[in-house]
């Protein structure tokens, strides 16, 4: 009998070791460097512009830089960013939401005429309307529960309950309102989009437009409804934690960061898995809680020009963001619905042989996107204390699909985080802000968003060309 001829033990080690090694620091170095010339840039390119405009701008002016502007900064951009982070669940399969900022709008809307009309939607609607948004939310719960959408179908049915019975206004009624009203526009995108087949580009744009329109039904056209009488709505953007809130913030933000990634570095470590080297993971643990205890230290100093008003502490709008943040990137990196994404946004034919379920997934991540414009549309709302007929108008939309595209996350599927959102936001309400301050008029801000938007658009495109033909 033949004797078939075995591989060296070793062999079979080198084969594998990927799989059981750890790079030193120098060879996770290399491999980074390897990576961006391969074209796996990520946010790479939006940090270090924010850099350059963080740069300039504090040259150019001596108002940039102080508390007063980096506070008012950050609950600025803070809806438009939100909104962004739900987009990034649609760009992550291939789609496009155009629908996200007039569909806030609408949640805005809601939301203000609850709190204006003291409860009373059929009253501030009229019957004929008030009946349309009813069945309207009826038609969403049905819908979601033929996708299987449970969430959305008791979410949905939750903001019926809460329009038919006429609860008097109250500011967490108003906000959970709001959120329902998001989650059941997103349950109707979601099935025109999976179910019936149709582009998403196309429905969203459509919706976009009926969306506008139902705003300006609900408010009329001039009108305004306003929210800034009412101090827990008010406070959403415009107030600030504690001195003692504001540490505790840190604390757990910092804490929670560093205890997940330590934990998860050093059980790969027990494990035997690939890992990053331990000091280039403690070095970015201890350089976040570095950058949070300064910037917490200097939100907590009286930043009023008014010797006898104290305006202190870090903006509510920052724990929100972080909230947020910290969800949607455990939902994608650690949960299997997060894997199902990224994997029918990187080949849908694929991930459909693979047993996913490709039309429940494309559906929910427009019920994730509207949901999660409707919190932004709170925190917008609250920043300027009404919601008019343009509420998620057409620089809404664009700022916030910008935003995440700017960020790193990838039009063509299957590349992005939540984190994209934030640092693109974050970008993009620097070039307003800093725009503004240098006292540039409005044609000159848009034109830089624009040409900031077509340069990471730009840069996307070229390193998917640059990975297609990377060696391998």
């Amino acid at each position: 009998m033949t004797q078939i001829p075995t591989a060296p033990r070793n062999a079979a080690i080198s084969d594998f070791g990927i799989d059981t090694t750890t790079m030193s620091t120098g060879e996770a170095l290399r491999d980074y460097v390897a990576r961006l010339r391969a074209g796996q840039l990520g946010s790479l390119p939006a940090l270090l512009g924010l850099i350059a405009l963080v740069v300039v701008f504090a040259a150019l002016s001596d108002v940039f830089l102080s508390l007063t502007n980096v506070a008012n900064l950050l609950a600025q951009g803070a809806g438009q960013t939100i909104i962004a982070m739900g987009i990034v669940f649609v760009l992550l399969v291939g789609e496009i939401d155009l629908s996200a900022g007039t569909a806030s709008g609408v949640a805005g809307a809601v939301l203000a005429m609850h709190y204006v009309e003291q409860g009373n939607l059929l009253g501030g609607m009229g019957t004929t309307v008030f009946t349309i948004f009813v069945l309207t939310l009826a038609l969403a719960a049905a819908l979601a529960a033929l996708l299987r959408i449970w969430a959305g179908t008791a979410i949905s049915t939750l903001g019926i309950a809460i329009a038919v019975s006429g609860i008097p206004a109250n500011p967490w009624i108003e906000m959970l309102l709001a959120l329902c009203v998001g989650t059941a526009i997103g349950c109707i995108t979601g099935f025109l989009v999976s179910k019936i087949g149709m582009p998403s580009f196309v429905v969203t744009l459509a919706l976009f437009l009926a969306w506008q329109g139902v705003i300006l039904q609900f408010i009329g056209e001039g009108g305004v409804l306003g929210i800034s009488s009412s101090p827990v709505l008010n406070q959403v953007a415009n107030g600030n934690l504690s001195t003692l809130g504001s540490w505790l913030l840190f604390v757990v933000a910092t804490g929670g960061f560093a205890a997940v990634t330590l934990g998860r570095h050093f059980s790969r470590l027990r494990r035997g898995l690939v890992t990053q080297p331990t000091p280039l993971v403690l070095a970015r643990v201890g350089a976040l809680a570095v950058l949070g205890a300064v910037a917490t230290y200097l939100l907590t100093l009286n930043r009023s020009v008014n010797a006898s008003v104290e305006i202190s502490g870090v903006p509510y709008v920052v724990p929100i963001v972080l909230a947020l943040l910290a969800i949607g990137t455990y939902v994608l990196n650690r949960t299997r619905y997060g894997r199902h994404i990224y994997a029918v946004g990187g080949n849908r034919e694929a991930a459909r042989r693979a047993g996913i379920n490709v039309t429940k997934i494309r559906a929910s991540v427009f019920v994730v996107s509207s949901s999660v414009a409707a919190i932004g549309a709170i925190v917008y709302s609250s920043k300027v204390g009404s919601v008019d007929p343009q509420a998620g108008g057409l620089n809404t939309l664009l700022f916030a699909v910008g935003a995440a595209v700017i960020g790193g996350t990838s039009l063509f599927g299957g590349k992005g985080r939540v984190s994209d959102a934030v640092i693109g936001g974050t970008v993009l309400a620097v070039v307003a802000n800093g725009l503004g301050l240098l006292k540039q008029p409005a044609a000159v801000v848009a034109i830089v968003t624009g040409l900031v938007l077509l340069l990471a658009a730009t840069v996307d495109a070229l390193s998917r060309r640059r990975a297609a033909v990377a060696p391998r």
